[in-house]
């Protein structure tokens, strides 16, 4: 059914009229395409995200589209979410800055009455994107750009045009504008059209543009599959088809040439489909919550190149403004521009953000989680400080990619330096920290399931 819905797509996009028009007079701005896979581990892709590891790739998916995007652009081996979990993430892509800068830790609210079941109380963490904060379709867009997101929104319930873009689905969550269990395959290919559709518009009109699709999870098809593989593989399918659609769109446009594209995820995946041989997945700091397929094509990047050069989704923002020249990013962006690494034929080269360290900061239970954590990473060295076990564990990732072996006994002042300059992050962004719980009762913990944990109860669930 899904390859017929492919093929009916793009019957479609091929007989509209696309081809590129003489008396349109051409764009001179580079333009831009997003694409946000949902939930997509490390190694969920048929691409291997590290060319040293044969495992570092799928081998029950098959992903042509990312392929292509591999064998013509830059891939990074080191490519985070800036968080375990959606909407930080989504939120930090937006804006270039931390979940952590943002107090948008977490999808919703925790029990306000205060559980008995969890040491700690985790904080309440910010829901709605902050109107003050600038995001990347509102620099674009006082550059003359045509803005665009498509999908899944989840930062709030502000509609996307109060944050800079031109056309939206509105401020949707795992639902879709539909609002329903299943918002797949209507919702993945329906975007993708709508994607096209805005590209073509852009074209016409001679503007350059901003596209950002975000695709939504399939919470039915999740429940109802007794093995999670095989419900992963269909969203991975789905995903690269319509990747597919729209790199052909890009083509027969006439305007690949001179477009962007930047694939990546909002977080890996559930438990360890799609992550292996990374650890952990969604909900922990560990490298299979944080670390996702990060891959980037445009004019004047090499094709198949894989870099080490460490990337997050805070990176976006600062290097879109700068590939559009669209002045400096705003003075409290964390992240840092890719343009010396994406311009290097080797992927290699420095990118300059307001600090070394690359934090991920998630003070909240979730699906096992093993309770509110940060990680650091300064170089090779991951240090995951967790705040209701009291422990400090580090990690070197070049060496142990699958954080097995804690380095910490051997190498208790590299650890404190690390814990040190995680202490001065978390305060130089005045980030929310979990507190203990007055109201806790040991002999309750077991009760409350890895889910529930740090939600159940909660204000607002998308």
């Amino acid at each position: 059914m899904l390859r017929t819905h492919a093929r009916l797509c793009l019957a479609l996009i091929l007989s509209a009229p696309f081809a590129f028009c003489a008396d349109v007079a051409p764009v001179t701005e580079p333009n831009f395409v997003v694409i946000m896979a949902e939930a997509q581990g490390w190694s969920n892709t048929s691409v291997p995200m590290d060319d040293r590891m044969p495992d570092a790739k799928s081998r029950i998916f098959t992903t042509p589209a990312v392929e292509r995007l591999a064998r013509e652009g830059m891939r990074f081996t080191y490519g985070y979410a800036a968080s375990p979990r959606c909407t930080p993430s989504r939120a930090a892509l937006f804006t270039g800055r931390s979940p952590a800068a943002l107090h948008m830790t977490y999808v919703g609210l925790g029990r306000s009455e205060g559980p008995v079941h969890t040491a700690l109380l985790p904080p309440e963490p910010v829901l709605e994107l902050p109107a003050a904060t600038v995001t990347v379709a509102e620099i674009l867009r006082d550059g003359g750009y045509t803005t665009a997101h498509f999908g899944k929104w989840h930062v709030g319930r502000t509609d996307p045009s109060r944050h800079g873009f031109d056309q939206s689905d509105g401020a949707t969550g795992n639902g879709g504008p539909d609002n329903v269990a299943s918002p797949n395959p209507k919702q993945a290919f329906g975007m993708t059209e709508r994607g096209i559709a805005f590209m073509t518009a852009a074209q016409r009109a001679s503007r350059p543009f901003y596209l950002q699709l975000s695709h939504y999870p399939n919470q039915e098809r999740k429940e109802a599959s007794g093995r999670p593989e095989r419900g992963a593989k269909v969203d991975s399918d789905e995903i690269d088809q319509t990747v597919g659609l729209l790199l052909a769109a890009l083509d027969r446009l006439g305007l690949a040439a001179n477009t962007y594209v930047f694939y990546t995820a909002d977080h890996g995946a559930q438990g360890r489909v799609g992550n292996a041989p990374l650890s952990g997945g969604k909900g922990a700091v560990l490298e299979g919550g944080l670390r996702v397929p990060f891959l980037v094509r445009g004019p004047g990047i090499a094709g198949n190149v894989c870099s080490r050069v460490p990337v997050t989704a805070c990176d976006l923002l600062p290097t879109i403004a700068e590939l559009a020249a669209a002045g400096p990013a705003p003075r409290e962006v964390e992240g840092g521009s890719l343009v010396p690494v994406l311009r290097d034929a080797t992927g290699r080269g420095r990118v300059q953000r307001t600090r070394e360290e690359l934090v991920f900061h998630f003070p909240h239970y979730d699906l096992g989680n093993g309770g509110p954590a940060t990680a650091i990473i300064v170089g090779a060295l991951k240090l995951i400080r967790n705040y209701e076990r009291g422990t400090r564990r580090l990690f070197d990732l070049e060496q142990d990619p699958a954080e097995a072996k804690d380095l910490a006994p051997s190498q208790p002042e590299k650890a404190a330096e690390l814990d040190a300059r995680l202490t001065d992050y978390l305060k130089a962004v005045n980030a929310q920290l979990a507190k203990p719980n007055p109201n806790y009762d040991p002999a309750m913990a077991g009760e409350a399931t890895d889910d529930a944990r740090g939600r159940k109860g909660g204000k607002r669930k998308q």
